[in-house]
């Protein structure tokens, strides 16, 4: 570093301390041609990382945003503030590994129903409904039982006492031209349809 007095290029440090704030480190240094000693700072070069909105605004990412929203997700859920709280930083951290300091909205959504999906399967849904802005019903069951699929484990066949095999008991069929009953929202299906008036 050079000396303010002479130009000198070669110094020593002869202290160091850090700041009240712990944002920066004060270094004392000593010239080594006029002997003269002066101060010197040293600081984290930050660069705030930018979220892309989906019509190209950016905003600073905030942390406190970020928790907000996983609260919400994990109101009255048996998810600890602690376990949000790591899902936050983890999520943070990522982000601050990427190389760009612009992150689109749409991988930071994708980050947050990850941590989410393996958190709770209630807070996940409730935050895709939100950030996936499902236009109507059937998007939604679709999204649900794709979910449940992925979750639930291959069903065994029944054994019987005896060592014989139960066969499953097959539903009954659906008429024709009427939707099946969804597995996770049975009250959508032809029960709930209105009976066709005879004509007469």
């Amino acid at each position: 570093m050079r000396c303010p007095f002479c130009g000198h290029h070669e110094d020593k440090v002869v202290d160091s301390r850090e700041s009240r704030e712990g944002d920066s480190i004060r270094r004392r240094r000593e010239c080594l041609k006029c002997g003269r000693r002066f101060t010197s700072y040293e600081r984290v070069e930050e660069v705030p990382l930018l979220i892309v909105k989906k019509d190209g605004r950016r905003e600073p990412f905030d942390r406190q945003k970020l928790m907000r929203g996983i609260m919400a997700a994990c109101q009255k859920r048996p998810v600890s503030l602690a376990r949000q709280e790591e899902l936050v930083s983890d999520i943070q951290a990522r982000l601050l590994e990427q190389p760009d300091r612009e992150i689109a909205s749409r991988d930071l959504g994708e980050l947050v129903m990850d941590g989410l999906k393996a958190m709770d399967s209630v807070a996940y849904v409730r935050f895709a409904s939100v950030y996936r802005q499902f236009k109507d019903l059937p998007d939604f069951v679709k999204a649900l039982e794709g979910m449940m699929a992925g979750a639930q484990p291959p069903k065994e066949p029944m054994v019987e006492p005896k060592g014989q095999i139960r066969k499953p008991v097959s539903p009954p069929p659906t008429p024709t031209g009427i939707p099946s009953a969804s597995p996770l929202f049975p009250d959508l299906g032809a029960a709930s349809l209105p009976k066709a008036k005879r004509r007469r």
